[in-house]
């Protein structure tokens, strides 16, 4: 699993409540999915698709509360889901809809049906991939020594209007455009879109590309990366990255933008990567520093030896 966050003391990272029940079924209560609520203690939940509710509904609200509250820890390893009957009342669906939801929790393998005991939590997905905010073009580069890459699609057009602006290309320019769906421990994590000025871009070619990442395929070539502009925001996924991702269609995904340039200040790489939340994580250390009012909070660089 693989995940991304930032803070010093990890602030995107949100306590799970124990009164699960209270909190979760308020969001599922803006959703439409119900119109009250008993105290109770369950869980809240995260993104990420059924089965039979792939599709939307109450069921896969209910799904991704639950599922939400076992990655982050609210129900540990061995502990039990309140019962379907529990669940039913709580969130005001018909048990049908409960069960739909734990069969999905079950072929996650993050639940399984014990006689006698209910639904008892496996122990969740596995740790997150991680990354520094402060150092995190090393991080993603060993990232890719660590994962595995698909290579969906490997072609040559015209630049859109935006990325030809990025790259400082003339609107209609011809790049090389590839699209890689990345995983751990064979599970995907992050769908990436790469975009290279056509002329840098011939010196690989497709099964290069499949076998090694496109940071190393740049200065084999002789590309000097000096610089690169990033941002991230969060956005839905699209029919084509839901399929990719195995997420449903509208999953909420982190989405990175990086510009690369070479020593030159050419742009020589555009990559548009989309992240599943619940496996990648971006982290970032901050401390307080200055002196009486003009104290505030800066990213704690990493040394030297991090960053090589």
């Amino acid at each position: 699993m693989i995940q991304i966050l930032l803070s010093s003391t990890r602030f995107l990272q949100c306590g799970v409540q124990t009164d699960f029940l209270n909190s979760a079924a308020n969001r599922l209560r803006l959703s439409g999915v119900t119109d009250r609520i008993h105290t109770d203690t369950a869980p809240q939940s995260g993104p990420r698709p059924l089965p039979s509710a792939r599709d939307g509904g109450k069921a896969r609200e209910l799904y991704l509360l639950l599922k939400q509250d076992i990655s982050s820890g609210a129900y540990p390893l061995g502990s039990r889901l309140p019962s379907e009957l529990r669940l039913a009342d709580a969130f005001s669906v018909s048990r049908v809809t409960v069960r739909r939801a734990l069969q999905a929790l079950v072929e996650d393998g993050l639940i399984e049906k014990r006689v006698g005991a209910g639904s008892v939590v496996r122990g969740g997905a596995a740790a997150p991939l991680r990354a520094d905010v402060a150092t995190l073009m090393p991080q993603l580069v060993e990232m890719g020594a660590r994962s595995s890459a698909q290579l969906l699609s490997f072609s040559y057009e015209s630049a859109p209007p935006q990325i030809a602006a990025d790259l400082g290309l003339t609107e209609g320019a011809l790049v090389q455009t590839a699209i890689r769906v990345r995983s751990a421990e064979g599970r995907p994590f992050s769908h990436l879109t790469t975009r290279v000025p056509a002329e840098i871009a011939r010196g690989y070619d497709e099964a290069d590309l499949a076998m090694a990442p496109l940071f190393r395929l740049l200065e084999r070539g002789g590309v000097r990366i000096a610089s690169a502009d990033q941002s991230v925001s969060a956005t839905l996924a699209t029919p084509d990255v839901a399929e990719a991702l195995d997420v449903a269609v509208g999953s909420a995904l982190l989405s990175l933008i990086r510009v690369v340039r070479d020593a030159d200040g050419r742009g020589v790489e555009h990559l548009s990567a989309l992240y599943r939340p619940d496996r990648f994580r971006l982290e970032m250390e901050l401390s307080r520093v200055g002196e009486g009012g003009a104290r505030h909070w800066e990213p704690v660089i990493g040394s030297a030896e991090d960053t090589a």
